[in-house]
């Protein structure tokens, strides 16, 4: 008995050591997490039923209070969205004019939580999107309060997120009142960031709020991340103490939203946003104004070198008729004679009638 436990515990040593160190046993890993989702399944399963007995047994007061404060609340946000659409507009406006490429929104997909990581050292949970869903390494993930971290680990129909709170993430942030840009940091806590290097002077204080700066080519710009707790002046230091709350919820949070960042290149972009515009105006009606104005100065081009070559043609038989004009000045009468040449019969008569 006792060589066995050796012999498995050796195994289990040296299978740690290989998935470590090596990725031969990523397939192995894969197949698991197949048999693995289904464990989540019937795991989250009472809670879900008892999720939807508890929904159906509701009482009618709950329900009515509940309608009334979704109504209030759907009357700010169209409100909201009023605003939100004109300044929409006026971001584009103002891009058109700067000659930039159009905004688009990402694409996201909704994505579930079915587990977290056990090891309590690490910030990583589990959900329920993977390989075969189009989740890619390093994608985005959100929730409806701000960025809560990206995939580092995927699986057939599963994938692992690293948290923002872990202590092996960073992300560029910028703060949102003057864009000044920092590095938010992990500290091991769920419930705080840390900002590395800020200058003592810079202008940052309690309350400001950091957005993701898009410039570590993976999060995408303009996503709330955290908000400013505290900062720390230490005259004796070059840099001030920061931490922040991030604005996520990240021990809360059930569903999450996967970001599709475009990773079209700056002049692809700038082509559909060429192609999008002019569909916009063809299907405006302002499109054929366009295309009529252009087309013509293209059309008149090329006959204005042909009918270049006539005048051209001519010129060089009137300048070897002037010469001789020129030479020919002592015998003016010869010019006339072929222009009388023409009535045959005048000379005639003269010579009859000195007959």
């Amino acid at each position: 008995m006792g060589v066995r436990l050796l012999v498995l515990v050796v195994l289990s040593v040296a299978l740690m050591v290989v998935d470590a160190r090596f990725a031969l046993l990523k397939p192995v890993r894969s197949q698991m997490s197949l048999v693995l989702m289904q464990t989540y399944w019937i795991t989250d399963l009472p809670q879900r039923l008892y999720q939807g007995v508890a929904s159906q047994f509701g009482s009618r007061t709950e329900l009515v209070a509940e309608n009334e404060k979704l109504k209030t609340e759907n009357l700010l946000l169209q409100g909201r969205m009023q605003k939100l659409a004109a300044l929409t507009e006026q971001n584009v406006r103002l891009r058109e004019l700067l000659n930039s490429s159009a905004l688009v929104n990402e694409k996201v997909e909704v994505a579930e939580l079915i587990g977290m990581d056990p090891n309590p050292f690490t910030h990583r949970i589990i959900i329920n999107k993977g390989e075969r869903d189009g989740v890619v390494l390093g994608q985005p993930v959100l929730d409806a309060r701000g960025l809560m971290g990206q995939v580092v680990e995927l699986m057939p129909y599963t994938s692992r997120v690293l948290l923002l709170t872990d202590t092996t993430h960073s992300i560029p942030v910028q703060v949102n009142r003057n864009g000044l840009r920092a590095i938010a940091s992990g500290t091991g806590n769920p419930e705080r960031l840390e900002l590395r290097h800020v200058a003592d002077t810079a202008d940052i204080k309690e309350g400001d709020l950091l957005v993701s700066s898009g410039l570590g080519q993976r999060f995408p710009a303009g996503y709330p991340v955290a908000t400013v707790k505290e900062v720390i002046h230490d005259s004796g230091q070059p840099f001030a103490i920061v931490r922040a709350v991030p604005t996520a919820a990240l021990n809360r949070s059930r569903y999450l939203l996967l970001v599709f960042s475009d990773n079209r290149t700056p002049e692809e972009r700038a082509n559909d946003a060429a192609q999008a515009q002019e569909a916009q105006d063809k299907q405006n009606g302002t499109a054929p104004v366009v295309p009529a104005t252009v087309p013509k100065p293209a059309f008149v081009g090329p006959p204005a070198p042909a009918a270049a070559p006539a005048p051209a043609a001519v010129a060089p038989v009137a300048t070897p008729a002037k010469p001789p004009a020129h030479n020919a000045r002592p015998a003016k009468p010869a010019a006339a004679k072929p222009v009388a040449t023409t009535p045959t019969a005048a000379p005639a008569p003269t010579r009859q009638r000195e007959e």
